[in-house]
């Protein structure tokens, strides 16, 4: 049942469980100490939080080849752009505008069709 309470507190304690290793492994990344599981249970029991046990491990796992710092710098930047596919051939540009062009013909017709335009 999607909306039980026991589901609702189990996402709740997941989220607090992952978000208490976020928070220690940006402690650790900001005092420029290497992430590992026992580091994060160290702030955690520091912390006196409850964690689900296999949250600092997979944290650990997850940050050990990540360089945080610059993860954190670049939060907005994009990846590489996706490949498209095959270039259009020269031959084909063409007929793509005349597409276009009719396309832009017929709204422009239906504009007329209204009785009255944009800035009428």
């Amino acid at each position: 049942m999607p909306g039980s309470p026991c589901l609702a507190l189990a996402r709740t304690m997941a989220s607090d469980s992952a978000l208490t290793c976020i928070y220690s492994a940006l402690i650790l990344s900001d005092n420029e100490v290497t992430v590992t599981e026992d580091k994060i249970n160290a702030l955690i029991k520091a912390a006196s939080v409850n964690v689900e046990l296999f949250w600092p491990g997979l944290f650990a796992k997850a940050l050990a080849s990540v360089n945080i710092g610059s993860l954190i710098c670049n939060v907005g930047a994009g990846g590489p752009a996706p490949a498209g596919g095959p270039a259009p051939s020269p031959t084909a540009a063409p007929a793509e505008e005349k597409k276009v062009e009719a396309k832009r013909e017929e709204s422009e017709e239906s504009d007329d069709d209204v009785g009255f335009g944009l800035f009428d």
